[in-house]
This record gives structure tokens, sequence and C-alpha cells, in this order.
């Protein structure tokens, strides 16, 4: 074994558990003893237990009732009832308490490898089911980025707008010429009246052309501001 297990147990003759330090020490075990409950449940406050070995019929506290205290408060970790009184009364107790094995005395090394080798493998087992499986989350609709909804407008209405500036750019020339030539010739006197001519006849022959562009491009601007506002919509 590569990782130390750390066994405890809990058997008020010290002949027992020099026995199960003989056969486990030297196998990847470190075994710790008490000798009753009480030292027991002390031990397994402080420190952390791979198995619990516990004999039944000790003074105070018996096994069967330390079995059923380390199952309630820890019930992940194994525990093997010892002992050399075993009767079916106690057996049905030590399975109601959820005991990994029950073994009865005298014990042969093989029994106490082969049951500390059971009982890691229930813990294991029972961390491995304990493990919640993760269900993948349903991810929501992803919401639509406004970059993204702004190159979409923008795009749509780029077109028309293009096409009404193109259309109005050569009369708002000549509406500016004639707004210039009109400052120009404001300098004389004689000719400020033919300035304001020009420039309003300037802006006359524009203003047609101007309103057309502007006809033509509103209602494409208007079908982008609103698939504009549509992508918004959706992205609440």
């Amino acid at each position: 074994m590569d990782a130390v297990r750390k066994v405890l147990v809990v058997d008020d003759d010290p002949v027992v558990a020099k026995s199960f330090d003989r056969v486990l020490s030297g196998k990847g075990y470190a075994v710790i003893t008490a000798a009753n409950g009480d030292e027991a449940l002390n031990k397994l406050r402080t420190e952390n237990y791979d198995v619990v070995f516990t004999d039944i019929k000790m003074p105070g506290m018996s096994g069967l009732e330390v079995a059923e205290r380390v199952k309630a408060s820890q019930p992940w970790l194994p525990v093997v009832i010892v002992t050399g009184y075993g009767t079916d009364a106690h057996e049905a107790r030590a399975e109601a308490a959820g005991v990994a094995g029950f073994l009865r005395k005298p014990l042969s090394p093989e029994m106490i490898e082969s049951s500390a080798r059971a009982a890691l493998f229930e813990m294991a087992t029972a961390a491995a089911l304990a493990i919640p499986v993760e269900t993948p989350a349903i991810a929501p609709p992803a919401s639509v980025p406004r970059s993204f909804a702004k190159s979409i407008a923008l795009m749509l209405a780029a077109p028309f707008i293009g096409l009404a500036f193109v259309l109005a750019a050569p009369f708002i020339g000549l509406a500016v010429l004639a707004a210039m030539a009109g400052r120009e010739l404001g300098r004389y006197a004689i000719m400020r009246k033919l300035g304001r001519v020009a420039r309003n006849v300037g802006l006359f022959i524009a203003a047609p052309f101007i309103g057309l562009a502007y006809a033509i491009a509103f209602p494409f601007v208007g079908l982008a501001m609103l698939a504009w506002m549509g992508i918004r919509a959706l992205k609440k």
C-alpha cells in the first residue's frame, strides 16, 4: 500500500491490540489502540482514522455502543466488530448500526488483514458513490452583444445613408458655393442683391433633390432602427 492507513483498535485485552499491530504494521497500516470506548471516542474526536476495530465486551461502554456512536458521527468510517461472545442479537444490532464486518475470536492473521482490506474497500466505494454527479446546466440563450447589434444596424443603414449623401452632396456644394459667392459679392453694395438672389436660387434648385434623397433614405434608416430595437428587446 502506498499511503499509510490509520487503524484504531478498541479492546481491553492488550494481546488483541498486539496481534493487530503485528499483522498490519508491516503492510502499510499505523495501529493505534484504546482500552475502552471513552478513550476511543476521544481519539476519534481529535484524529482521523481509516478503520475502527472494536471488541464488544469491555468495561463501561460496550463495543456495540462504540460502533453506534461512531457511525452516528462519522457514517463514512468503517467499523468492524471483534468478539469472542458473538450472538445473533449482537450481530443484528451491529448490522443495524451499519458496521463493515463482524469477526469472531480467535483471529488469524489472514482474518485481520482481509477484514481491514474489505473495510477500506467499503469506505472507498462509499466515498465514490457520495461524490455528487454534476449535471450540465442548460445554458441560457446567449445575449446578442451590443456591438454586434450596432454593427448590423449600421450595415443595413449604410448603403442608404451613402445614397442620400451622394444625391445631396452636389446640391449642397452648389448651395455652399452660392453662399460664398454671395458673401464675396456682399462687399459691393451694388452686388448684394444679386448675391442673395444667387443663394436663394441655389437653395431652391437643391432643395427638391435633398428632399428626394432623404425621402429615399428615411424608410431604410427606419427599418435599421427597428431592427436595432428588436435586437435590444431580444437581449432582455
